[in-house]
């Protein structure tokens, strides 16, 4: 059986990937929030167990083998968040850590009996998509909340569960999953958006909270302009 450390690092790969990041050495680090010296000893095990490939300049790369016990702990965990939502009524920003402690120990009876309570779900309650049974995962193109032009209306899908506290402060705000979002304007020098959500409400984000949004346009639409009438 493959350890929780391992499935854990291999998790934190894809996940990079999935934000179209280079996997360096220093970002997996950042993320899993341990020293470059651990991340460097499990990437060289890693590579030993064929689990990923490694180079100096092209970063971490998942092997075939890695990416298929990713998706394996992804599903797991994006279930579990999905029925602590649904079925437990836990807040969306606390069903990401409890499922970090359950992921690596249920079995797949219990992960088969949780698909079908939630009628085999596409989308965890971040609006991440969860893998399939069979290893396979929907990777739909989205874009920042941030590179949306002021004017436009998107569509959230997802938000980045990485931050508890953001995840508060966008359910406050509206800013869920499924939800349509106006960008009003948008200050210079990378300053904050001007949002305005279905309920009509306006709210400032800064480019932080903004690049943890991901969504997609809807379709703009095209101004009105009244034709001048001649006078005879």
């Amino acid at each position: 059986m493959t350890s929780a450390s391992v499935q854990n690092y291999l998790k934190a790969i894809y996940q990079l990937q999935e934000n179209s990041e280079t996997v360096t050495t220093t970002a997996l680090a950042q993320h899993l929030d341990i020293s470059a010296a651990s991340a460097t000893n499990m990437i060289k095990k890693l590579a030993r167990l064929k689990l990923v490939r490694h180079s100096p300049y092209h970063g971490v790369e998942l092997t075939t083998a890695g990416e298929k016990m990713a998706l394996e702990v992804l599903r797991h965990h994006r279930l579990i968040e999905l029925f602590l939502a649904e079925a437990l009524d836990v807040p969306w920003e606390l069903v990401h850590a409890e499922a970090e402690k359950i992921e690596h120990v249920i079995s797949e009876d219990l992960e088969d009996r949780i698909a079908n309570f939630l009628g085999d779900p596409e989308r965890d309650p971040h609006g991440d998509p969860i893998p399939t049974k069979a290893g396979t995962v929907e990777r739909p193109e989205y874009q920042s909340l941030l590179d949306v032009g002021a004017g436009q209306s998107a569509v959230i899908q997802r938000v980045s569960d990485q931050n508890p506290e953001h995840l508060k402060h966008f359910s406050k705000l509206g800013l869920i999953p499924d939800a349509t979002v106006d960008v009003l304007s948008r200050e210079p020098f990378d300053g904050p958006l001007r949002v305005r959500v279905a309920s009509g409400r306006e709210h400032t984000l800064d480019e932080t909270l903004a690049r943890a949004i991901w969504v997609t346009p809807t379709v703009e639409k095209k101004a009105y302009r009244a034709k001048s009438k001649s006078h005879v």
